[in-house]
């Protein structure tokens, strides 16, 4: 308790005009960083959480297809009702089961054409991941007894067609012999992610069923969602082997991995920026431990002269480093708290979506993040500290520091 206020007097004196200035930087630059890096981790994670959910809600965690599917987005058909569903819907990691086909094919509006990709979905579709990416329609009942001729597309497929919401359009599918739909647009989409926005459209899975001449059961594949994404490269594999060898199960990262392998660089971004975030930050308060020591020499001579024992001095210094640590960081965390829920909530800091895929800066407001963002400031700043409180405790000498001028 007397160290503790000793070295609360030694940083409140005011008869050292030089280091209270130093110590008011020291402790802003610990704050200052302890927001740059709590905000970094808090924007990575929430982009990286958007743009995954972004993806899922497009289609899912797990997709079982035919082994013979290619790249032209007609599937080979299954039958819906394997052997390994019962086990999939037995595994708690599992959310939702999905089932769809898609079809290429081409929609007119007018004297106005689009390459399309149609996913046909039916009553399993997931709704609720789906609509944050709606912005005009509802939800259409694919459940229904009569066949739906309902029609989602994306913002950019509606604006090359300049169609709204009711307008109808014709859906050409080159066949033989070749077939057309009138469809009805229900709903406009808008992920951002080229991958859905510039050529994919929701319809009643029933309506590709029928052009393709196949049966109710048969279907072109199967979606799961899962709880857990950190889950979903060792669900991936199980849920593999459990298909048998004329499916096959491939995650989102799978799928789409251009997305994920971009989304994996935003980790070496943030790596470079914490440790010169972290670098800046050490350099700040040994500078500033330091310019203390000079300034209190005499004071720490004097202490040593009354009986003072080296380990004792030592628990000062690193008492006086651990209040300049802790008072930077609780104006840090209410920096970078706040920043954080205004921009929640708010939204004020905007990107642009054509190049981020987000059209605001995304916050994922996760406690252990916090947490851990805490500890690690913590520990590296004060473990930074030791060796120099170590040596000048040991270094500094009655008689030295009392002629020390």
């Amino acid at each position: 308790m007397k160290l503790y206020k000793l070295s609360s007097q030694l940083l409140q004196t005011k008869s050292h005009k030089y280091s209270r200035p130093i110590i008011r930087l020291s402790i802003i630059g610990v704050a200052l960083g302890l927001v740059i890096i709590i905000l970094a981790l808090f924007i990575t994670q929430g982009y990286k959480k958007e743009i995954r959910e972004k993806v899922v809600s497009m289609g899912s965690h797990i997709r079982i297809s035919n082994y013979d599917h290619n790249l032209s987005f007609a599937p080979v058909p299954f039958n819906r009702n394997q052997p390994f569903i019962q086990r999939l819907k037995e595994n708690p990691h599992v959310d939702k089961i999905q089932y769809y086909s898609t079809r290429v094919g081409i929609l007119k509006a007018k004297d106005l054409v689009e390459g399309i990709v149609f996913k046909g979905v039916d009553t399993s579709f997931s709704w609720s991941l789906f609509e944050p990416n709606l912005i005009a329609g509802e939800r259409e009942n694919f459940g229904a007894e009569k066949r739906s001729n309902a029609l989602y597309i994306s913002k950019r497929i509606a604006h090359k067609l300049k169609v709204e919401v009711g307008d109808k359009v014709t859906a050409f599918f080159v066949q033989d012999p070749p077939r057309q739909r009138n469809l009805k647009v229900a709903g406009i989409f808008e992920t951002f992610l080229p991958d859905f926005d510039d050529k994919m459209a929701l319809v009643d899975l029933r309506l590709l069923q029928r052009l393709n001449n196949w049966d109710s059961s048969q279907i072109g594949g199967i979606e799961i969602l899962i709880d857990d994404y950190e889950k979903i490269d060792q669900l991936g594999t199980e849920i593999n082997l459990d298909v048998g060898y004329e499916l096959k199960a491939e995650t989102i990262k799978q799928i789409y991995p251009n997305i994920f392998e971009w989304l994996n660089l935003f980790n070496t971004n943030v790596i470079v920026l914490l440790v010169i975030t972290l670098f800046v930050s050490i350099v700040t308060m040994i500078s500033t431990f330091f310019i203390i020591v000079l300034e209190q020499t005499r004071t720490i001579g004097i202490l040593k002269t009354l009986g003072m024992e080296t380990r004792a001095l030592f628990k000062l210094f690193v008492l006086m480093g651990t209040r300049l640590i802790l008072k930077g960081m609780f104006f840090g965390n209410l920096i970078a708290l706040s920043l954080a829920w205004v921009q929640s909530h708010f939204k004020i800091f905007t990107l642009d979506p054509e190049t981020y895929y987000l059209s605001y800066i995304p916050i994922d407001l996760n406690f252990y993040t916090l947490l851990y963002a805490n500890l690690g400031v913590y520990a590296i700043c004060l473990g930074a500290l030791l060796l120099p409180a170590l040596y000048v405790s040991h270094k500094i000498t009655p008689i030295s520091a009392i002629r020390f001028d």
